[in-house]
């Protein structure tokens, strides 16, 4: 394990976690303000809060499933008024561009063209589109993680069933439909070539049977929604669970190299926070897979061959181009990538890694389980900068592991956030 904070390291039991161990780093993160959220007027959250310093790279725009990550941050440590309110913004964006969902579900539009799809890449601001036809938009899971959340909290009573609201969470479910999201290529979490993927697939069955339960359990929901669309939902997601079965520990099953994918990290999300995969032979195999071939010293990769990132890159690609969209001709960034092992190292994923060894251990009682959540959680820890910040992501750079410029990233900052509450949790057991 490497640190790349001295002085947060020194913070850091050599043992076990007592409380007093978490309470003096969570008081240092505090107080270097590393867990501090930056919001905008709207209620939504840039990609980083780096502000101007890279406002080239597109980082100052929100991301759909970011913010979702951001604001089931806040739900899961108590503060769900903020998950409302972010819930609310994207349902106000989603409801002025509701054409982008009617046009496919009609048939007036044809979801392989991506400018047609729901956009999920735009500007916080002004909640409005930003002109990027060209971008990655076929993103499936983008929107099953916001059918999620907001399902979530509408079934404690948080999200109320107004009619925008339930107009926008079943336009999603006929949308899912139209598109036959089981058997449909899209870019998935990272926005890069379409194929047919687990991880997609399973964020949206995540997001139908949330819907499944609300509709199922709060007569306000099921019958300002209409009485066809559970039978409709569950029998979607449904299809989802077949075409996971089918899939399954890999990510995307289809024959052509560049889409044929056995491991990627995105497929943790199906363990927590969504507990899609919830075989635990299942899940210990993925599990595995992770650790074996896609973990480093320094964070977790996405998949084997994943160039983002490689090594030099920025001084490789011109600061435009290093954030461009490469969906549609991946092979040419996947030239800086001269060998498997040199990947960028992500710091998104071993937070949700120790939380999910937590609520694991909270289950079973396991002791493997907990010395799993805090080794996880340590790893969280170790790739927090000198400077106290979350990074993106470290990647080599004159033959030297360094944080890229996307510092720091609010995502990180989230999936940080619930670990410390679900190693809290563990140590209060």
């Amino acid at each position: 394990m490497t640190f790349h904070n001295s002085a947060l390291q020194r913070l850091v039991p050599d043992g076990g976690y007592r409380p007093a161990d978490l309470a003096r780093i969570e008081a240092a993160l505090r107080e270097r303000e590393t867990l501090t959220f930056v919001r905008l007027p709207s209620g939504l959250y840039s990609a980083s809060s780096a502000g101007e310093a890279i406002a080239a790279t597109g980082y100052a725009n929100v991301w759909v499933r970011d913010n979702i990550y951001v604001a089931w941050a806040h739900h899961a440590t108590g503060d769900t008024h903020v998950a409302v309110e972010v819930v609310g913004a994207l349902i106000v964006f989603f409801s002025r561009y509701r054409h982008r969902f009617d046009d496919i579900i009609s048939g007036a539009a044809d979801p392989r063209v991506v400018a047609h799809r729901p956009h999920v890449r735009f500007d916080g601001r002004t909640l409005s589109e930003i002109g990027e036809e060209h971008w990655a938009h076929a993103q499936n899971d983008a929107l099953g993680y916001f059918l999620w959340l907001s399902s979530t909290l509408a079934v404690i009573g948080a999200l109320k069933p107004d009619a925008e609201a339930v107009a926008v969470l079943t336009r999603l479910v006929r949308y899912f439909h139209a598109i036959r999201y089981w058997q449909d290529e899209d870019s998935g979490h990272w926005e890069e070539q379409r194929k047919v993927s687990a991880s997609s697939i399973g964020t949206v069955v995540a997001g139908l049977e949330a819907f499944v339960a609300l509709v199922r359990d709060c007569r306000e929901w099921r019958e300002a929604s209409g009485p066809e669309m559970e039978s409709l939902a569950s029998s979607l997601a449904e299809r989802g669970r077949h075409s996971l079965d089918a899939i399954l520990p890999g990510e995307c099953a289809q024959l052509a190299g560049r889409k044929n994918r056995r491991y990627d990290a995105a497929l943790l999300f199906l363990l927590f926070p969504l507990e899609v995969i919830t075989d635990e032979a299942m899940a210990d195999l993925v599990l595995h897979d992770v650790n074996r071939y896609l973990a480093g010293e320094h964070g977790i990769r996405r998949y084997l061959g994943d160039s983002y990132f490689a090594p030099n890159y920025e001084a490789r690609l011109s600061e435009a181009d290093r954030t461009r969209d490469f969906s549609n001709d991946l092979e040419a960034r996947d030239t800086l990538l001269s060998k498997i092992g040199d990947e960028a190292q992500w710091c998104l994923f071993d937070p949700i890694v120790s939380a999910y060894y937590g609520r694991r251990y909270r289950r079973t009682g396991s002791i493997a389980d907990r010395e799993r959540q805090v080794s996880h959680f340590n790893r969280s820890l170790g790739q927090i900068t000198g400077h106290w910040r979350c990074a993106e992501l470290y990647y080599l750079r004159e033959g030297e592991y360094v944080a890229n410029p996307h510092v720091p990233l609010q995502w990180t900052q989230a999936n940080l956030l619930v670990a410390s509450d679900a190693l809290r949790a563990t140590i209060g057991t």
